[in-house]
């Protein structure tokens, strides 16, 4: 009896990660995703293309806010782009750690990153501001909680890469001085 009921939970377990799984669309496109693979080796312009891909993101979900053609379902439709955003900069931020840890000199790369960071904080809390209004306040009910995700996963990608920027900054100060010291 114990060992059929281990069965049946891992069976079900399987189910709902497979479900998951299959949920789970990509957030780029394939014309994203061919980018990407054609700048693989190059950390700099890789970072970069991400911080394009969320613009076009907020963009679009700029866009949709504004065209009253686009009503029906509209909640939903920014939730999703919200949440490919939120993908997104996960996504850059992940990079952005291997990259650091692969010592590779990524100062300029997060230049932008740090401006787009801080330019997708003020669109987020405009988006944030404009959904309490009362003639969006239903729509909101569906990508309140993603956008409150896509807020803290910009945040912390603003934190991660002023750490990383002002550790690379240290680095590359001390071997200027270290290099000065051996002349």
């Amino acid at each position: 009896m114990r060992r059929l009921r281990a069965t049946i939970v891992v069976v079900l377990a399987l189910v709902v990660l497979a479900a998951a799984q299959r949920r789970r669309r990509d957030p780029l496109t394939p014309e994203e995703s061919d980018q990407l693979r054609e700048v693989a080796p190059e950390p700099e312009k890789k970072l970069k293309l991400y911080v394009t891909f969320a613009q076009a993101r907020l963009v679009a979900i700029e866009q949709m806010r504004k065209d009253p053609k686009l009503a029906a379902d509209r909640g939903q439709r920014l939730h999703d782009l919200l949440e490919d955003f939120t993908n997104i900069i996960d996504e850059m931020d992940t990079n952005i750690s291997d990259y650091a840890a692969q010592r590779l000199d990524l100062r300029k790369a997060l230049k932008v990153v740090i401006e787009g960071d801080t330019d997708f904080q003020l669109k987020l809390r405009t988006l944030k501001d404009a959904s309490s209004a009362p003639e969006v306040a239903k729509e909101a009910k569906d990508y309140e909680f993603v956008l409150t995700d896509a807020t803290e996963a910009v945040d912390s990608d603003l934190d991660d890469s002023r750490a990383v920027l002002e550790k690379q900054n240290a680095a590359f100060e001390a071997a200027k001085e270290q290099a000065k010291k051996k002349k």
